[in-house]
């Protein structure tokens, strides 16, 4: 079966918390010469709508995407979403809880950078970060460099965004699963191998974790990713081909807020995809 060679399924345009908007993003889609991409937001599906009135003949293949923060009793995970209808209520009831809970760790932040830290911001400021489609912790790092408050975004995020502690209030999720899939989409779940924070989840703690997932309706993982080595990716490949699941590819590109390659996905070391790859990119092929 002849299936398209360089794809990259997995990328955040400004709409959530990259640095290229969508047009740009698409841009440089094209000037990389993709034969498939999905642009996966966070708790958005705005860009999908955006690229989708762009697109012209010729164009690579756009799958619509969004990924969605979930977190249960038994950790922390990612849930991509592919394929679905963006306008459909059972999706943008899911993006609409997601930005909601998000909108309330946003201001949530603020108050603990003010009070533990003494960290404020001009009122304008801070009622334009309030304003974008989708703020998140790079958009505060950023903005306490910008005030002299740390060195870089990197800094500002690990030594004081990351010490605060929520309340458990989150997308769970069997939510996002099947929000997915009542909008005709294809659950996946994105990174495997990373949990919460720098915890790395391997072997039969894995395989535990996605039978669990399957039971909700999970369809895919995320076996190729710019964070992979050859060995996890082999491993992933191994497991989704031991429980029948689907294979995606993607680089987790956020242009200027994260060091990762648009198009990074590992791809280029297959000399042959794997079947459950071919399988997803089959259901896309035009």
């Amino acid at each position: 079966m002849s299936v398209p060679r360089r794809i990259d399924l997995h990328m955040h345009t400004s709409v959530s918390d990259g640095t290229d908007s969508p047009e740009e993003i698409l841009g440089k889609v094209r000037s990389l010469d993709l034969d498939m991409f999905s642009v996966t937001d966070h708790d958005a599906v705005k860009a999908c709508a955006v690229i989708r009135g762009l697109l012209r003949d010729g164009d690579p293949v756009f799958v619509p995407g969004a990924e969605f923060s979930c977190r249960d009793e038994e950790g922390k995970y990612h849930i991509l979403g592919y394929g679905f209808d963006p306008e459909d209520p059972a999706v943008l009831e899911l993006v609409a809880l997601g930005h909601s809970l998000r909108m309330k760790k946003v201001t949530a932040r603020l108050e603990y950078l003010r009070d533990k830290f003494g960290f404020t911001f001009p009122d304008g400021e801070t009622e334009a970060l309030l304003a974008l489609d989708n703020p998140g912790k790079p958009h505060i790092g950023n903005l306490m460099v910008k005030y002299g408050y740390a060195a870089s975004k990197e800094e500002a995020i690990t030594k004081y965004i990351n010490g605060i502690r929520f309340k458990k209030e989150y997308v769970r999720p069997e939510e996002a699963i099947r929000g997915i899939l009542d909008a005709g989409g294809i659950p996946v779940l994105a990174h495997p191998f990373y949990g919460d924070g720098d915890d790395l989840i391997l072997g039969d703690e894995m395989d535990k974790r996605i039978l669990r997932l399957m039971d909700f309706g999970l369809l895919g993982v995320e076996a190729f990713y710019s964070g992979f080595t050859a060995k996890l990716r082999c491993e992933m490949i191994a497991t989704a081909e031991r429980h029948g699941l689907l294979i995606t590819a993607g680089s987790d590109y956020h242009g200027a807020n994260k060091m990762v390659r648009l198009g990074d996905t590992g791809l280029d070391e297959e000399e042959e995809f794997p079947e459950g790859l071919c399988r997803f990119l089959d259901i896309f092929e035009k």
